[in-house]
């Protein structure tokens, strides 16, 4: 692999190429699905390659290939340095990566039982297992769940010197259930409703969700939901449960925080940003309990990893500082155009894509209520628990999320449950409402893996650590014309 490396460095050095680097990548992946106790789904994928990306004249380019030979390494190699002649012919201005980058060293995710040793019968059987005690309720028409892992293996070598290789393994568990009535369907989720809650660990996450101890309790409360009252509309607090939270941060700060994206660059795509330049440093983007931080070194967290794909080691940034504004996620390139030094976020779903700013672990960091407490303390609200759909402007502004499940809050006590509960606002507007947030006891890093960026489209695996939280004066409900 080091002489593939070497082989595409002189090769693009001797055709012209300022700067470039080379990253090598196998990845392996499993996936068991069952669906009301039957196997649906066994998947094994394999895939390895590498790609080139280069500078001449101060613009990009970049090629890739499966085939891991010298031969193709200088193919390669001088294709994309032909690719980045020919883009620099397009008037703009030239690409300045800023200081170089050094870096050498490995990493390793730290795994107790290597998920991939696991044998199928057993991971099935776990399956099957909580697939049956949700049927056991007997409004449940569809029992599903999931089980995945992978790893992926990445080497990284630039022509400044930097030296980096990684082993990254993601495991993952899942379970949901549908309930129907004569009028109506609800469905239940666990741990979370995004098929799949992974982390960086071994098998000892899966066993870590228990689904086991859960599969009968959400069943229940999917058969529940079919004749509870719909949310009511109007103005009250809501408190959201860490999951839901989750999605929160990562659609109305993750997105709004990458500096690609404040430049334009996913505006055909997927929008832009409220969060333009000027604010950075004084905007008031939340009340004093809104601290965001950006954090890839978190043990066992599914957006933590070595360094990122320009070589840049992990590290933790603050994005809003007790509610102000203080930091975007940057690469080397955008990172120089502030004057700063990249913050490590450039990331390729895989080998034949380049590398863009991407999440890492974004978190809502933690207060010091306990729930029970926090939920005493409101006399009147909603608590709202697991999303069930979302929806943002493409300025990470107005949005609307909707929850599997909600409870009234009366009298400082949680009361009856309600279903279909929706709750909308302005970004910065709802940030500033939030009044508590629960403590480091009860913070979750919940993990999404199908963060969708970039033409082609990349996805990509982030985190988000959040603690349930309370928001005052919140829409809630369904409005009508």
């Amino acid at each position: 692999m080091r002489e593939i490396a070497e082989r595409a460095l002189d090769t693009a050095r001797q055709r012209g190429a300022g700067y470039a680097d080379v990253r090598i990548v196998e990845l392996r992946r499993e996936q068991v699905v069952v669906k009301n106790g039957q196997i649906e789904t066994l998947l094994t994928d394999e895939s390895a390659g590498f790609g080139v990306r280069v500078l001449v004249n101060g613009a990009w380019g970049f090629a890739s290939s499966a085939l891991l030979t010298t031969r193709e390494a200088d193919r390669v190699a001088a294709l994309a340095v032909a690719l980045a002649r020919a883009a620099s012919r397009v008037p703009g201005p030239p690409v300045d990566l800023g200081p170089p980058v050094t870096t050498r060293g490995s990493y390793r995710t730290a795994v107790q039982r290597d998920p991939f040793g696991v044998p199928m019968e057993e991971r099935i059987a776990l399956l099957l297992a909580a697939d049956a005690a949700m049927r056991r309720q007997p409004a449940i028409v569809v029992a599903e769940g999931a089980l995945g892992c992978e790893r992926q293996r990445k080497r990284f070598f630039n022509s400044e010197g930097a030296q980096v290789e990684q082993e990254v393994v993601a495991t993952g568990v899942g379970i949901s259930c549908t309930a129907r009535s004569e009028d109506d369907l609800q469905t239940r989720s666990y741990p979370n409703s995004f098929g799949l809650h992974l982390g960086t660990a071994g098998w000892e996450f899966v066993e870590q969700q228990r689904i086991l101890d859960h599969a009968e309790r959400i069943a229940s409360e999917a058969e529940q939901l079919l004749t509870a009252p719909p949310c009511p509309t109007g103005i009250t607090t809501i408190i959201l449960d860490s999951s839901q939270l989750a999605l929160q941060v990562h659609e109305s700060c993750g997105h709004a925080v990458e500096l690609d994206r404040v430049w334009g660059s996913e505006a055909a795509y997927a929008g832009t940003s409220f969060l333009t330049l000027e604010k950075l440093g004084g905007f008031r983007y939340g009340s004093e309990h809104v601290t965001i931080t950006a954090d890839a070194t978190i043990p066992g967290a599914l957006g933590s990893f070595g360094f990122d794909d320009e070589g840049v080691p992990a590290q933790r940034t603050l994005l809003v500082d007790r509610g102000r504004f203080c930091g975007y996620l940057t690469s080397r390139e955008t990172a120089t155009r502030l004057g700063q030094l990249s913050n490590g976020t450039m990331r390729a779903e895989s080998w034949n894509r380049l590398p863009l700013i991407r999440m890492t672990n974004i978190n809502l960091e933690p207060g010091e209520w306990r729930l029970d407490d926090l939920i005493a303390d409101t006399d009147e609200g909603i608590f709202l628990q697991t999303n069930r759909s979302w929806s943002i402007d493409d300025r990470r502004l107005h949005f609307q999320f909707g929850t599997e499940i909600a409870w009234e809050i009366t009298g400082g006590k949680l009361g009856g449950m309600l279903k279909n509960a929706t709750y909308a606002g302005i970004t910065p507007q709802f940030w500033a409402s939030c009044d508590a947030v629960c403590r480091r006891e009860e913070w979750t890093v919940w993990g999404l893996a199908n963060c969708g960026k970039g033409q082609p489209p990349q996805l990509m695996q982030v985190g988000h650590g959040a603690a349930p939280a309370r928001f005052r004066n919140v829409q809630v409900g369904v409005l009508r014309a």
